[in-house]
């Protein structure tokens, strides 16, 4: 009897921290979502990161713990004397180099916080001022990537020297947005050229057909639609689909071309990529050098500001964001919990 009252406590405790678990989670959902609903009032923000101070914070991380003592006071010294006189000195010529991010997918998602990074600068630059913009991209869509090239267009429009760098890929979509660079570095080994275009669709007709299964499709316009997923695809819907993707090669070439004059563009678009050390010889790149090689040189006659749009995000994201959080670390605390008891 005693034994049987034992386990019911026992099973009761294991109920009652169970209902006290999910109901502090509850609260705890409740109180976030209160809090995001009080900073969605937040705007959207430009964060400005002056990289010149992180080069200095490498450099004196180094000298601590490399100099001897007397050397190091010596230095450090100098060095504050330094940057008395450089504040004192009134600079308002000295060159500033507006450092950009650009990580591309197939929908040149980036873009959104492109032309915002851009407007900024373009509000604030002056005529001895650069842009330096790191980019990594495979391609994508026409459509999109026309777009991000638009935007650094509004760099050149305005006279402002323009600097691309490619440490990894610039393919395709990404060669579109390099190729309006007044200059183009690369590493070694990265990735640049891809100057065609690409199109490949299924066509499930046949199994369709097979299984009796009919597929109508109506359109007004001859050319609405020409080669389709379900319906049997004819010789002049491809025709007509090819000449499509040859219009887009044209005006992708023509682009490129009126960008980048210097290049052979019959001997480089032919939807083929070279890495670096042979795209300096077709002139894809004008220079071997990795992003940290140029900003750590530079860094020595311009003053260099990295410039990061921030968007809000939606309640909903960061909501969702957080529960995904919790729940991942509750599921790994239980698995630690389990594995451990498991070795007992």
């Amino acid at each position: 009897m005693e034994s049987v009252v034992t386990e019911f406590f026992l099973e009761y405790g294991l109920f009652l921290a169970k209902t006290i678990t999910i109901l502090v989670f509850i609260v705890v959902v409740i109180v976030l979502i209160l809090s995001l609903a009080h900073k969605e009032k937040d705007k959207d923000k430009i964060e400005i990161i002056k990289l010149n101070d992180k080069y200095d914070e490498l450099r004196h991380a180094l000298q601590v713990e490399m100099l001897p003592k007397d050397e190091l006071k010596k230095v450090l010294k100098a060095d504050k004397q330094k940057h008395k006189k450089e504040k004192k000195k009134s600079q308002p010529d000295k060159k500033r180099i507006f450092v950009l991010d650009f990580m591309g997918d197939i929908k040149a998602s980036a873009v959104s916080a492109l032309r915002e990074e851009i407007t900024a600068i373009l509000t604030l630059v002056k005529p001895n001022d650069e842009v330096f913009v790191k980019l990594e991209s495979g391609g994508g869509l026409v459509h999109a990537y026309g777009l991000a090239s638009s935007q650094l267009m509004r760099i050149r429009s305005q006279d402002i020297p323009l600097t691309i760098a490619v440490d990894k890929v610039a393919a395709s979509g990404g060669y579109m947005m390099a190729c309006v660079a007044n200059k183009i570095i690369s590493a070694p080994f990265a990735v640049l050229g891809s100057i065609g275009v690409l199109a490949q669709i299924p066509n499930f007709h046949r199994l369709l057909k097979k299984n009796n299964v009919d597929f109508e499709q109506f359109t007004a316009g001859e050319f609405k639609r020409t080669v389709t997923m379900f319906g049997e695809n004819t010789d002049s819907a491809r025709i007509k689909f090819a000449e499509e993707l040859e219009d887009t090669h044209i005006l992708f070439k023509n682009f490129v071309h009126e960008n980048r004059p210097v290049l052979d563009i019959n001997r480089i678009a032919t939807g083929e990529h070279w890495y670096g050390s042979k795209a300096l010889e077709l002139k894809l790149v004008d220079e071997l050098m990795t992003s940290d090689d140029f900003l750590l040189e530079q860094s020595k006659e311009a003053d260099f500001y990295s410039i990061i749009y921030k968007a809000r995000k939606p309640i909903s994201s960061r909501l969702s964001s957080f529960i995904q959080l919790t729940f991942e670390k509750l599921f790994y605390s239980w698995w630690q919990h389990s594995d451990q008891s498991r070795y007992r």
